[in-house]
This record gives structure tokens, sequence and C-alpha cells, in this order.
């Protein structure tokens, strides 16, 4: 398909670039393919699911993942700054950087603004668009702490090129039950979430369930060819476990609906489902759904408004269709709903 298909004109005004207060304050557009689009608002989601229904969320945890420093090679200095993007080991990070140009490999770099020596890493490898690969003295667990002390939060470009990092970020960008760390971009479909709202979904006897698929900084990247067919997808590592499959499928089998909360919820739930079936996975999908895709697993998507000619409009719009799609992105532009990470909410119903 034509990536020129997937475009729209976005008012620049309709960028959003702070959260909804309180979090659950957010508007929700209702996407039925069979009956229309209706105006909600996040709390109506106790209304919309039924007993019986799972709700799967991605529980990843975003590190405060770019990095600012120096480039040492000898007597010459340089200032650098890095998006980490994929974890490749213990000790090694994929990270786009800027400016790549000044970079070489077995270049040192100090990376801890300012405080010599406490987070060295080594230039290990050069790709393509800027990408690097870092390998740093640290590593596991000592490496997260040390990212977590001195990386600021990896804002979406479309943010912190318009207002940079706030001190608020740390919060407002992470979902309330975040825990597993290695994400360099949100979930953002589930900043919308707070306890209180998922305890009364609950209380209803609709069941949580947490994946982990950690977000790379590749979500961001704008395509760059002219035919879906010939997109690389970036992967991002995943798991889902017996135990969770286990309890999903019992709901199912139950008449239970499957409510992915967000694309990287239902990436992985359908990269686990390529049998048909509903199973444990664990490890890198690049995933890349494009109206046509057969859907196995889920049967609503709740997600936040997303770029024109992005992979993720083209995932909604193979969920509910194309046509169905364009006409509710219309609505919402016309509406004034709030557009990106820091958004309004969209709830889609799979299109038969």
């Amino acid at each position: 398909m034509r990536v020129s298909d997937f475009d729209f004109e976005l008012p620049e005004q309709l960028i959003a670039l702070h959260p909804a207060e309180p979090r659950d304050s957010a508007r929700l557009l209702l996407v039925d393919p069979r009956k229309g689009l209706t105006d909600l608002h996040i709390p109506d989601l106790l209304g919309l699911l039924n007993a019986g229904d799972v709700l799967v969320v991605n529980d990843t945890r975003v590190l405060p993942a770019e990095l600012r420093g120096t480039r040492v090679r000898g007597e010459n200095r340089a200032n650098v700054s890095f998006n980490l993007h994929k974890r490749v080991d213990a000790h090694t990070w994929r990270a786009f950087a800027r400016p790549a140009k000044k970079l070489a490999v077995g270049d040192r770099l100090e990376l801890a603004n300012g405080q010599a020596n406490a987070l060295v890493a080594e230039v290990a490898g050069r790709g393509d668009t800027g990408e690097v690969t870092l390998r740093f003295a640290l590593g596991g667990a000592q490496l997260d702490e040390a990212i977590k002390s001195h990386g600021a939060m990896p804002l979406p470009p479309y943010i912190g090129a318009k207002r940079g990092v706030e001190e608020r970020d740390l919060v407002d960008y992470q979902t309330v039950y975040a825990a597993e760390d290695g994400a360099v971009a949100a979930p953002t479909a589930g900043l919308h979430f707070t306890e209180k709202l998922l305890q009364d979904l609950t209380d209803k006897g609709v069941s949580i369930e947490r994946v982990t698929l950690h977000v790379g900084a590749g979500t961001f990247l704008p395509m760059k060819v002219d035919d879906t067919e010939d997109h690389v997808m970036h992967s991002e590592w995943g798991e889902i476990d017996a135990a969770t499959v286990a309890r999903i499928r019992a709901r199912q089998a139950e008449g239970g609906r499957v409510v992915a909360v967000g694309t990287t919820s239902l990436r992985l739930l359908e990269t686990a489902s390529r049998s048909g079936v509903l199973a444990p996975f664990s490890g890198d999908t690049d995933i890349f759904i494009t109206p046509g895709f057969q859907f196995h697993t889920v049967d609503a998507l709740m997600t936040n408004f997303h770029l024109p000619k992005s992979t993720l409009f083209m995932l909604v719009s193979a969920f509910a269709g194309m046509g169905v799609m364009k006409n509710a992105y219309a609505h919402a532009i016309r509406e004034g709903y709030r557009f990106y990470s820091y958004g309004d909410g969209s709830l889609l119903l799979r299109a038969e």
C-alpha cells in the first residue's frame, strides 16, 4: 500500500504538550465500525467493559534514556547526546547520537552531566541514520541505576522540541503500573489510568493482565519509503508468560473480550498468536500490522491518536478499517481532541 494513503492534515495546536489533569479526565472516542462514533471520557470505560473482559496492559517502565556528555579522543573533546533505544546485552545499548558525525568506533564517552567517570561508555559500532552501539563499563542493574541517575526522560520529539523536559515528566510519562525497566518511550494509552480506575474495573469483574514490551525510540522514526512493502520495522523485546496466557484463554473461553491497552500490548498479543491461538512468547518482535492483517486475539484496542503516515495509524486502520479510522480522525480534529503521547484516547472495536 502507498504510505501517502495514510496521510491527513493535523492542526499543530491539537498536539498535546502536557497530559490531562487528573490523567483519567481525558476524552475518549469510542469507534465502533458498526455503530459509529461516540464522544466520551476515560471513566466511561466502566460502562464500556463487561464483567469477564480482560484488560491487557504493558507494564514496561521508561528509563530516563536521554544522556548528554562528552566524547573524548586524546586531547580532543566534544559535546554529544544520545537517546538509548534498544538494549543489546547487560553492558550494551543501541542509541541515536547527536551529532553522530563526531563519533568513531573506539571513542570514549563520559555521560554523567560533567561528573567525570561516573558513567563511561565506548563507541563499539556505527550504523545508519545516526545510530551507534554503546558499550558501558557498568552492566545490568548497576547500569540501569546509573542511567536513571544521569539521564533525562526521552520525550517524543514533537513534545521535547517545543517545551523541553520538565521535572513533572518523570511522573507524567510513566504508567501507574510500570514495573519492568527497559522502555525508552511510554506505552502512552496506559497513561490515562489511575489506581482508582483500575480498582473500579477490577471490582466490576474485569481482569487486569500484565505483559511486557519494551518500547523503543524507533516508534518515533518517520517512514522513509513510499510503499509499506519496503518498510523495515524496528524490533522490540517482549514477553507474555504461560500463566498469563492461561488466564486470558480461560476468560476467552467464557466469552470475555480481550481489550489491549495500547498498540504495544496489541503487537505483543498478536505476535504471540501467530499460530492462530495465543501462546507464551519471549523475544524480539518486528511485527508490522497494515490493512489486511488477520487478528487472532485482540477484540478491542484502547489507544491515543497517532501521527499521519505512521506505522501506528496503519495499525489502527488495519484493526477498525481504514475508512472508519479516517472518519474517526476527521471527527477528532473537528471536535478538538488532543493528539499524540499526552493527548486523548480512543477505544476501537475490531472490524469484522
